[in-house]
């Protein structure tokens, strides 16, 4: 059995500051480079100082792409005038983007339970744990990998969690006073994840009333967008770089192919995949949740501020140019 591949040695921060020098990156004060990899992590910034490496080619000077990532394959070398200080600042700008865009996820999250519980509860208080609003195909069980897997189980389970460890005043009031926790205030202790599943699995009828009340039109699609803002969510809560990060799974725009918001947008497949049509998908919620929001100028604000490497264009956050926040196709200054 052939020996396992060798760890890679450990490295004091002083010999890592010394080898991205010798990779070419420009440090003007190793004091504060040393500091910086001590309070961030090397592995950590290296995922901001990645597309500053030199790409590797082929023999028809093409780009070499890695088989399993589809991303160039990069050389340890460093492009041109790659200062560390300029990669401090654009993993700053991404703390920056995560914060705001978890300001506007958070209104989404908030309204979305307001009105799941408003409006299906009042059909019946309890109907979250109840199966017949619920689509049948979720409540039936399935076999996978061998296994049997009932999807309905598997979120009462996670809410029976929530609800237990909850610490919110009215939870633990109901749960102490062994009384049933209505609709309106069980929700206080779901997460994103289960209000966007709880969502998904109910019964089309009941998904009409909440896309009838949010005034969005196309069921399918805020499934998608909910899915979607559920994973920029997470990377933002733990702390994961979101700024040239691109999605599996596009935002869809079916049902919205007439919208004039969207029509002005254009976005491309791109876009779609990336925190540009992530954002676009946010503020069309936020701006109908709170029609006064300034979020949007916000994150405009905040794009136009990106730090100037050529190497981290505007177009690696689904922009369509590098000219930064396209400002009146959003109607703002």
């Amino acid at each position: 059995m052939p020996s396992p591949p060798a760890v890679k040695p450990h490295l004091e921060y002083s010999e890592l500051v010394a080898r991205l020098k010798e990779r070419g990156m420009i440090i003007p004060d190793e004091a504060r480079a040393i500091r910086k990899l001590s309070q961030i992590g090397y592995y950590r910034l290296s995922g901001f100082w990645y597309p500053c490496r030199c790409p590797k080619f082929d023999d028809n000077g093409n780009f070499l792409k890695d088989s399993q990532t589809g991303l160039p394959v990069r050389d340890d070398r460093f492009q041109g005038n790659i200062n560390f200080n300029d990669i401090i600042d654009l993993y700053l700008f991404d703390k920056k983007l995560r914060q705001l865009m978890l300001d506007g996820i958070e209104r989404i999250e908030i309204y979305m339970r307001s009105i799941i519980a408003h409006e299906i509860g009042k059909i019946d208080p309890l109907a979250y744990e109840k199966e017949e609003f619920i689509n049948p195909k979720v409540t039936a069980t399935k076999q996978k990998n061998g296994k049997a897997v009932n999807h309905w189980y598997e979120w009462m389970s996670r809410l029976c969690n929530l609800v237990n460890s909850s610490k919110e005043d009215s939870i633990v009031w109901h749960r102490e006073k062994r009384l049933p926790i209505p609709f309106w205030a069980v929700v206080e202790c779901w997460d994103y994840g289960l209000m966007s599943k709880y969502f998904e699995n109910l019964n089309g009828r009941y998904q009409q009333r909440i896309v009838q009340r949010l005034e969005f039109g196309n069921t399918a699609t805020l499934i998608n967008w909910l899915a979607e803002i559920n994973i920029l969510r997470n990377k933002c809560a733990h702390h994961a770089r979101i700024w040239n990060r691109a999605s599996a799974n596009p935002i869809s725009l079916k049902g919205f192919e007439a919208a004039p918001y969207f029509q002005r947008l254009n976005l491309s497949f791109e876009a779609k995949r990336r925190i540009y049509g992530q954002v676009a998908a946010v503020w069309y919620l936020v701006k109908k949740i709170g029609p006064s929001s300034a979020w949007i100028n916000k994150v405009a604000d905040l794009v136009d501020s990106k730090p100037a490497l050529d190497p981290c264009p505007f177009t690696a956050m689904g922009f369509p140019d590098n000219s930064g926040f396209p400002r009146e196709l959003f109607g703002i200054q």
